[in-house]
């Protein structure tokens, strides 16, 4: 039955996921010219032709990710070869030696939901922060299906208590930190050389705990597999010695955005362009 499934995916996945990316992009065209412009402000040297297929790109993958999401149930360690290609898998098992855990640092790109699933299943200790549906049934169905593989889900409204609990438990916990925050909470940053509001939560997170900041991005590959790429964890850097704590933490919010940035450069068609990452922070 499992191998049927397989199969069945395997052709699913890119035919039903491109044609959602296609319905959803050039005929119900819900934010497309978001997205369009959107890619113009972080690549405005492209023809409009080359930001289109970009953010049309970014649709498909999108739909894609969302048909892979109907394996998750069947997923297990046997299919970590078949579905992952992991990289830097050192640096996490190197800050886990330390004994305080590890932050991700992480962002909207591939499928990074599969990328969640895929790091539990690999052996890392995973908590995840994340916004809960109102709707009861598919909020158990979606981060049910993850929970069965390990990950543990934080909700924003008492984050801080939760994450300090799972570093103590040796856990590595996921920021994503590519989406729109105003104020209070998000501070001044810029994105691709535009300004916009970043959240501080993993910079304050990092300053009261210096536990290791891990960028880490997935992307889809040609074959169909999904690359997991870990890289050197990011050092604290205070701004200057008479610096005070708000301003450390505006700057490294700014070298994080500045990693999320490096990632989207890499792989600018799996982004999710969509969000409205450029609001005006007020």
């Amino acid at each position: 039955m499992k191998k049927v499934f397989l199969f069945l995916m395997k052709i699913m996945v890119p035919l039903a996921g491109d044609f959602i990316g296609l319905l959803w992009f050039d005929v119900l065209r819900i934010r497309r010219k978001v997205a369009i412009e959107n890619v113009g402000i972080a690549f405005p040297e492209m023809s409009l032709a080359e930001r289109t297929r970009i953010a049309r790109w970014s649709l498909r993958h999108m739909g894609r990710s969302l048909i892979e999401y109907l394996y998750f149930y069947w997923f297990d360690d046997e299919d970590m070869e078949r579905f992952f290609e992991f990289s830097g898998k050192e640096y996490v098992e190197a800050a886990l030696k330390e004994g305080k855990g590890a932050f991700l640092l992480g962002l909207h790109i591939g499928n990074g939901d599969f990328a969640t699933v895929g790091i539990s299943r690999v052996g890392f200790p995973t908590s995840l922060i994340s916004k809960t549906f109102k709707w009861k049934a598919l909020n158990d169905f979606w981060f049910g299906v993850r929970a069965k593989h390990g990950t543990r889900f934080i909700a924003p409204e008492k984050s801080s208590f939760e994450i300090l609990r799972a570093l103590r438990q040796n856990r590595v916990v996921i920021f994503v930190l590519d989406q729109f925050m105003g104020p209070p909470i998000g501070c001044r940053t810029r994105f691709f050389g535009k300004e916009t509001g970043t959240a501080m939560g993993l910079a304050i997170m990092a300053d009261r705990t210096r536990s290791p900041v891990i960028p880490v991005y997935t992307y889809r590959k040609k074959d169909g597999r999904h690359a997991v790429v870990f890289s050197a964890p990011v050092p604290w850097q205070d701004v200057g010695p008479n610096a005070d704590r708000d301003a450390n933490i505006a700057a490294m919010t700014q070298v994080y955005t500045d990693k999320i940035e490096e990632a989207v450069r890499k792989h600018p068609e799996q982004w999710m362009w969509i969000h409205r990452r450029w609001k005006n922070f007020g």
